[in-house]
Formats: C-alpha cells, sequence, structure tokens
C-alpha cells in the first residue's frame, strides 16, 4: 500500500501546496504595501507629474496660431501644451521683442538667447498659468527694460492671456448655446522687429466637450475582461493562456502609454528625438517608466516566468495610476494636450486604464488563489 502524502499540521493539505500558499502570501502582502504606497507617491507627485507644473490636463477651448503678419522668413509662432503657452522661433539672425500687457517690452528673442525685461509687468503675471503672481515694487512698464537673460536658444516659451479664455465661467456667447463649437474671439500679441511693428495672430475657439460616459464604460468593460483572466485556475492550460492574455493587453497598455507621454511631449514643443527624450527625462518621467515597466511586465508574462502574477498585478498598478488616472480629464475634454484628435487621446487612455486595473485584478486574483488553494475532499475509504 502507497505510503500517504506528508500533510501539514492540522489542515489536512499536502506539503507541497502549502509552500506554494506560503510563497505568495507574503507576495500579496508585499503587493498591498506596495500599492500603498504607489498611492501615496501619487497623491503628492501629481501636480508635478505635469509638464512644467503647468500643462493643463485637458481643455474645451483650441486657441490657434493663425500667422504672423507681415510675415518674416524665420520668424514662427505657434501654441502648445494644449493652449497653455505661444512659442515664438525667431531665426532671422536679428532680435526680436514680444510686447506686454500696457506696451512694453516684454522679451527679447534673438540669436544671443532669450531676455526677460524685469520691470515689465508681464514678466510676472505670465509665470502662473492663472496669472496670480504678486507684482514686485520694480515692475513698471515705464521704466527703461532691465534685461535679463533666461534662455540660449533662439526659441521662448510663455503663458500669455490674451491667447486664453482666463475666466471660470464661459463667456456670454458659449453661455447661450454650449452645445456648437463657435468664435469666441481673434487675438492678437504684439511684437517688434527693430522699429517695425509685428503681430501674431490667432483665434480662440469654444469646442464643446465630449461625453465622457461611453468612455468610461469602455474603460469598466475593458477591466472586467482582462481581470476575468485571474479567475482561471494558474495550473491549467486554460489558465496559462489567460495569463498569457493579461501579459499582451497589459504590454499594449504599456505601448498606449508611452506613446501617450511622447505625444504631451510633442504638444509641449519639443522637437527632435534629442528635445523629446529630454522632455520626457526632465517632466514626464514617471510615465515613461509605467509605460516601459508594463511592457516588461507583459512580456515576463508572456513567457510565463516565476513570479508573473506579482509583475503583473504591480506593474498594471502603476500603469493605471501614474499614466492613466493622472491623464483622467482628457475624457472629458474637447482640446487634449496631445497633437492629435481627441477621438485618439480618449481612445489610448481608456486603454491604459483598462489593461493597467485588469491587470492588477487579474495578478492579485492569481496571486490570491496561490495563497488559498482549493483543497480536494478526502478520498472514500474502501470497504473490504
Amino acid at each position: 500500500m502507497n505510503p500517504a502524502p506528508p500533510r501539514s499540521a492540522g489542515l489536512g493539505r499536502p506539503a507541497g501546496l502549502d509552500r506554494r500558499a506560503g510563497a505568495a502570501g507574503p507576495a500579496v502582502a508585499r503587493l498591498v504595501g506596495v500599492l500603498a504606497g504607489l498611492a501615496a507617491v501619487l497623491a503628492t507627485a501629481t501636480p508635478a507629474a505635469a509638464h512644467g507644473g503647468e500643462s493643463p490636463d485637458g481643455t474645451d477651448y483650441r486657441a490657434e496660431v493663425t500667422g504672423v503678419a507681415p510675415a518674416r522668413p524665420g520668424l514662427t509662432a505657434r501654441v502648445v501644451e494644449g493652449g497653455a503657452r505661444l512659442e515664438l522661433v525667431n531665426r532671422t539672425g536679428r532680435p526680436i521683442e514680444v510686447i506686454g500687457y500696457t506696451g512694453e517690452p516684454y522679451l527679447r528673442v534673438g540669436p544671443d538667447g532669450v531676455y526677460e525685461n524685469s520691470r515689465s509687468p508681464a514678466t510676472y503675471l505670465n509665470r502662473t498659468l492663472a496669472g496670480d503672481t504678486a507684482l514686485p515694487a520694480q515692475a513698471d512698464p515705464a521704466a527703461a527694460p532691465d534685461w535679463r537673460r533666461v534662455g540660449d536658444g533662439p526659441t521662448a516659451r510663455w503663458h500669455d492671456r490674451r491667447a486664453r479664455w482666463q475666466e471660470s465661467a464661459p463667456p456670454a456667447v458659449v453661455r447661450a448655446d454650449p452645445t456648437r463649437e463657435q468664435r469666441v474671439r481673434d487675438w492678437v500679441v504684439p511684437l517688434r522687429d527693430g522699429a517695425e511693428p509685428v503681430e501674431i495672430r490667432g483665434t480662440l475657439d469654444w469646442v464643446p466637450p465630449p461625453d465622457a460616459y461611453p468612455w468610461w464604460v469602455a474603460a469598466t468593460l475593458g477591466f472586467l475582461l482582462v481581470g476575468s483572466a485571474g479567475l482561471l485556475a494558474a495550473g491549467t492550460p486554460l489558465g496559462a493562456r489567460a495569463l498569457a492574455g493579461a501579459g499582451a493587453a497589459l504590454a499594449a497598455g504599456g505601448v498606449a502609454a508611452i506613446v501617450f507621454t511622447v505625444g504631451r511631449e510633442l504638444d509641449a514643443g519639443a522637437t527632435g528625438v534629442g528635445g523629446v527624450l529630454l522632455g520626457l527625462l526632465g517632466g514626464q518621467i514617471w510615465a515613461l517608466l509605467t509605460g516601459l515597466g508594463a511592457l516588461a511586465a507583459g512580456g515576463y508574462a508572456l513567457a510565463r516566468r516565476p513570479a508573473a502574477d506579482f509583475a503583473l498585478a504591480l506593474a498594471g498598478a502603476c500603469l493605471a495610476l501614474f499614466a492613466g488616472v493622472t491623464n483622467v480629464a482628457v475624457l472629458a475634454r474637447s482640446v487634449p494636450p496631445l497633437p492629435w484628435p481627441g477621438g485618439l487621446a480618449r481612445t489610448l487612455l481608456v486603454l491604459i486604464l483598462a489593461t493597467g486595473a485588469g491587470a492588477t485584478a487579474a495578478g492579485l486574483l492569481r496571486l490570491r488563489a496561490a495563497a488559498h488553494p482549493a483543497v480536494p475532499a478526502p478520498a472514500e475509504p474502501v470497504r473490504g
């Protein structure tokens, strides 16, 4: 007669199952601790996650530059950071001045770099998106300019209230019919090329916000679909395929996060591979790392490596928090902080949220199942 399998004291389970449960139990506890830490980091780091700390997560006002008049070869302007800033690039070989709100010299952009006038009130009002900086005593638009160098290249970017809607309430024309896209105003930012006046001309339009409900429904359904992979037994062929499926979904979410993050840098004015990389490392490092981490963890799960469940849950939580939750305003804003249509931006974000949260759920369910495996019923004794 074969000896009975070894059993742990008082539990009636095979020793092998107890060893696997003992390994999974601490893993669940560690993961819960890590997720709590991530939530705390998110609560304190969210404002700094945006590009430069000032880039909006979306808006319903679309600002566009229509041209520079009269045209100057080598002088270009555009709106960046979802309408938060204007960008002026001067490759004319001579300095161009940006004029402040009361007609005073504000910025000087030229071949020797970018300078700001410390006497201009615009220097202080434009330091924040809200324009609420208190003016120091030295801010005197009638005084002679006091130029201070603030940049090396021929490019200047600044907040400018002339190109934005500053009030919390919509304008009267929008309140009368908020469901229709309409012009709020045409705007002008004056420049000076030597003694000649030049203008940056543009438009500001109201674009009705989208209905966020269908996007949240799509994110929820995706979460349930990916998360359901954790309900299948890990030791079965179907469970192994479910793990691979969750890994593939998480990898797709990681790619979406990387694309979304690169898009934010492009919209912030970054040009060239070097400029994008510098911007990513300087202002979008958390989102970039979580996208790369999700991609790596997805490949880890696809390869069915040991501890794949833990990697799936941890990387999914990071993806959902640092690349998803921090950008949820995009679902309810018509103009996203990306250089692409709003529908594409919302699709990317739904993919990030669904796969990140779904992978977290799938990983936790699989870890919990490993910590509490099902115990087979004892066999009936054979009666002779």
